[in-house]
Parts: structure tokens; sequence; C-alpha cells
């Protein structure tokens, strides 16, 4: 059993599927020949730490490219092999088609993990190295004979998603594809070491789960209280001396498929702005709809936004930001750039510190609230929900809309209306009254009329400031009535 190490925090199920990757348990799940496995996750989520980790514990190669020409590739490699093998290559490579059959000729006795970070790196450079992988994985190969388990590891998310969809040439080729993503918020929480939960949704609405930018991008520091929060956000974020000042420019910026920045920002800003939709972008950017299609697509390729549908209209749809830092650059510090690069983070923070609660803190706990929903047990909704959302209620006796931030929905069962086990409103900034409750009745009711099983729906409040006492008293003892607080949101 190949043991975590302790430096390395969380990550219990990626090492676990590192490990049953790099050493097989049982014969039968070991494949004949070399094994291929794909890691894949946006920059500084810790995917190079985790599998230097891994290869230290297993005694396996780990070789990070870098960008350069393909000779001077293949003369790192050639050296990178030469140290960890103890053996100098006699006749240098030629090319990859030299370079990858040595690879697995060198490594014929046990399952050891060949890792090869920054892939990507690698391909630019040689875009025909996926196939020339692919020909010695595949029959008559050099790694039928080999016992290696080589992992390919990239942060351009675009270029490792193409890896194995599709036509690609490793397409079936993969045992393993495995995702790095950020901390879940609860351990993001514990990774920063916050108890506070309400100081924990105001840092995690700015850093997200992101593990670097706990230790390198602030040097560790981290707000005492809720009353150092301004000023760790003045001198870490906002500070043109830490690399957490201009992080957001260069996520964007190290995507190969982003060749219009003006364009990718302007359409990241319009999200920031509450334009979620595409016809809200597209009258906010200045382009048709049509227009936006691309970066749309780039953009979610790339993981930096996600595409999450309406649960109770079909076809509409919300765009989101993923990346917490990237709203906080679009909707806060690229406005006062020239500003902040002058030293005057505090009279822009004062200026600007209402619309972050409104336009990120606000929509980061709805998405929080969301979250909790796609975590609960059986005792929160009465079962396990089978998909999390949000929803629009069209109201036409009242000729307006509903606006339900957390719809939880059962699994759905042939020839039986959908069942909703949970709707709920989410509010950071203000103490939610029975006027919030009392709407989301009159959504449910307008569900039920849609066909919708409402019988059993619950009605969660979700409070980042509380509930005011009237609505603590329609609550109490209501079993279709939630109230969650923040330190609910937290409580494991």
């Amino acid at each position: 059993m190949i043991v975590k190490p302790e430096r390395v925090f969380d990550r219990v199920r990626e090492w676990q599927g590192l490990a049953g990757f790099a050493a097989p348990q049982r014969r039968s799940s070991a494949p004949a020949g070399a094994a291929l496995g794909v890691v894949s996750g946006r920059r500084r989520q810790g995917k190079s730490f985790l599998l230097q980790a891994l290869a230290e514990v297993t005694g396996g190669m780990y070789f990070a490219a870098t960008e350069a020409t393909e000779a001077e590739s293949l003369r790192l490699f050639t050296e990178a092999l030469t140290r960890y093998t103890r053996e100098v290559v006699e006749i240098p490579f030629r090319d990859w088609n030299d370079a990858i059959p040595y690879l697995f000729r060198c490594f014929r006795d046990r399952p050891v993990p060949l890792i090869i970070d920054e892939f990507p790196f690698l391909i630019r450079a040689s875009p025909s190295l996926p196939s020339i992988v692919q020909r010695e994985l595949g029959p008559g190969g050099s790694g039928r004979e080999s016992a290696a388990r080589l992992i390919l590891c990239g942060s351009a998310m675009s270029v490792m998603g193409g890896l194995l969809s599709g036509q690609a040439p490793l397409r079936g080729r993969a045992g393993l594809e495995l995702m790095i993503h950020p901390f879940r918020y609860r351990d993001a929480a514990e990774f920063w070491g916050i108890t506070d939960p309400r100081l924990a949704i105001l840092v995690h609405a700015i850093v997200g789960g992101t593990p670097a930018y706990r230790y390198e991008f602030t040097q560790g520091d981290v707000p005492e209280d809720l009353d150092d929060f301004d000023s760790w956000v003045v001198r870490t974020v906002l500070n043109p001396q830490t690399p957490l000042f201009r992080e957001a420019r260069y996520l964007l910026a190290e995507e190969p498929d982003i060749r219009d920045p003006a364009l990718y920002h302007s359409v990241l800003a319009a999200i920031a702005s509450g334009n979620s939709t595409n016809g809200g972008i597209a009258s906010y950017v200045g382009r048709r709809s049509d227009q936006i299609t691309h970066p749309l697509n780039v953009l979610e390729d790339c993981a930096l936004i996600a595409r999450e549908p309406d649960l109770f209209r079909s076809g509409r749809a919300r765009y989101r930001i993923v990346e917490p830092l990237i709203t906080f650059y679009e909707a806060i510090m690229r406005r006062r750039w020239p500003e902040l690069e002058i030293y005057r983070a505090e009279t822009v923070w004062q200026a600007v510190r209402q619309t972050f609660l409104a336009q990120v803190v606000g929509p980061h706990f709805e998405s929080l609230c969301r979250d909790f929903a796609l975590d609960a047990d059986d005792t929160v909704f009465g079962e396990f929900p089978a998909e999390i959302g949000s929803g629009v209620v069209p109201d036409p006796a009242n000729k307006t809309q509903i606006e339900v931030d957390v719809v939880a929905l059962a699994a759905q069962e042939p020839g039986r209306p959908r069942r909703i086990l949970s709707i709920g409103e989410a509010k950071w900034g203000e103490v939610m009254r029975r006027h919030r409750l009392e709407r989301l009745a009159r959504a449910r009711d307008l569900l039920s009329v849609k066909g919708y099983d409402t019988r059993d729906t619950v009605l969660a409040c979700y409070g980042g400031a509380g509930f005011s006492k009237e609505l603590m008293v329609s609550a109490d003892g209501d079993a279709r009535v939630r109230l969650v607080d923040a330190e609910r949101l937290y409580r494991r």
C-alpha cells in the first residue's frame, strides 16, 4: 500500500486513484504492458506537488517539461532519464520516435510511475507526440513489453481535454483520467486555518480553494479575524508587490486558445457584473449573440467558466466564472487598475467594498449554498439530491419571475412527475425575514401547477446575516422549512 505523505493535505481520493494506478493491488487489475494515465486541472491546484510526492514514495521518475524547441526538450528529457536510470543514452534521440520506445524499454521489471508534467509544452513543439505514444502503447509497440505507468499531466485545459476526446490518438488508451479540482469550501477553510465561517466565506470569495494561494502567493498571510479582513485584502490581493495581484491576468494569458485577451476579459467582466445569460453578455460586450458563442466555448473548455442550466426552463442557462479570483479581478480590480498600481489600495478598497459585497460575495454565497445542498445527506431534504442547480419560476398573475437560488431535485422516475426535494433563497448581506419564506411558498405552488411533485418540498432560507425572530418562529417545528446560516454551512 502506497501511503500518502503527511505534507499532502487532503487529496485522499486523488491519492487513492494515483496509488492504485501506479501499483495495482490485484493482478487481475494490472493491464498487460505499459499503462497510460492523464492528470489535468487548472494551474496552482497542486498537481505537480502531488505527482512529485507520488514519484518520491514509489521510486518513480518525474520530468517537468518547459517551453522549448523539440531539440532542447529532448536534451532535457535525456538528462532527466540519465539521472534516474544512471545509464547514459549512447545514441542521442533524433526525435520522440526514438525517445518514447527507449523510455518504455527502460522499465520492464515492475510498475513504476513515469511522470511527464506540463505535457502541453511538448505537444506545442511536437504535435505528433500523442500519436507516437499511442503507437507505442498499441499492438507491436514497445509499451507491450514494459511495466511502465506513464502519467501525462498538464494545466492547459483545452489541450489536456483534447487528448482523450473524439478522434484523438489517445482516445480509449488511458487507464486513469484524473482531474485535480480546487479544495471544496470546507476543506479550503481548514487548509487556511480559518474557523470563523463568515470570514471563511469572505476569503473564499477571493481566493477560492486554490492551494497555491495559501503560502506561495500570500506568504502564509491569513486574516486574524473579521476585523482584519479589510487590511488583509489591501496587503495581499490589492498589493502590487504580491504575486496574487497579477494572478488573474496570468490565468487568462496562459491559455493557448485565448488569442484576443481584450474580448475574453470583456466577456468575463460581463459575467462578473451579473450579466450571466448569452444575450446579457453579448449586450454588455457590444457584440451579437452569435459572435460570443466561440469565446464562451473556449472559456468553458479552459475550465474558467461553467454553463449552468435553468432547472425549470428547458434550453435556458446561465454562465458562472469558476475561479473566484477572476471574478474579483474583473468586478473590482480591473476597473481601478491604474490606481492600484500606484499603491492606492486603501482608497480603492473603501470605494469598492460595497460592490465587492454585492457583485462578488453575494453570488459566491449562492454557489456555496448549492455546494452545501450537493453534499447534503438524507436528513436535510429527506433523501440524497440527484441534481442541484438554480432556476427561474414565472409568475404570470403578478407579471414577474421568482429566482430560486438553490434547487434540489430527486432522481427522475419514469412515468412520474419530477420530485422537487427543496427550493431555497440565499442572501448574504441582509437578515432574512418571513416574506422570503412566503416567496418560496409561492414558487412551490407555481411549480406544482406546472406538473412538479412538490408535496414534500423543503423551503430553505440560506442567510449569511441570520434570520429574523418572526422567520425563526415560523420555521420552528416545521419539517418542511430549513434555516441554514453560515455556521450550518460549514458544519460537516
